[in-house]
């Protein structure tokens, strides 16, 4: 059965199915790099407590570095890790609601075509 055979409904359902799982992708990579970004600020972090209180100490600022205090640029790190941290849970949540919604509408989709297979092609109820 092609797509273009299937009911309307089940069309419905199957490009559904597709948006969730782009969307899951998405979140994904948002996810990971985050992770990969909180990484990079815990080595930076620690890199900085290695440093001693008469080391030079640069922030980056676009293209150029900028000296800074080592303080300052330890506070701003830890914000950014902060709020890596933050998004990363807000990510995982939605995370898990995608994939809540995507076993709900394979699970639709599949009950839709065992009705088509064993003749009662009727449409799903509403939900």
């Amino acid at each position: 059965m092609s797509e273009q055979e299937l009911p309307p409904w089940l069309r419905e359902q199957v490009s559904r199915l597709q948006q969730l799982q782009q969307n899951l992708q998405a979140i994904m990579m948002q996810k990971q790099q985050l992770e990969v970004e909180t990484v990079e600020t815990d080595r930076a972090l620690e890199e900085l407590k290695k440093a001693g209180p008469d080391d030079s100490v640069y922030r980056n600022a676009g293209s150029v570095l900028i000296k800074a205090k080592k303080e300052e640029v330890m506070k701003e790190l830890e914000e950014k890790k902060e709020l890596s941290n933050t998004r990363v849970m807000v990510l995982g949540k939605q995370e898990a609601r995608v994939k809540e919604n995507l076993k709900e509408v394979e699970s639709k989709i599949n009950e839709m075509i065992h009705g088509i297979q064993s003749g009662t092609d009727t449409k799903p109820k509403a939900g």
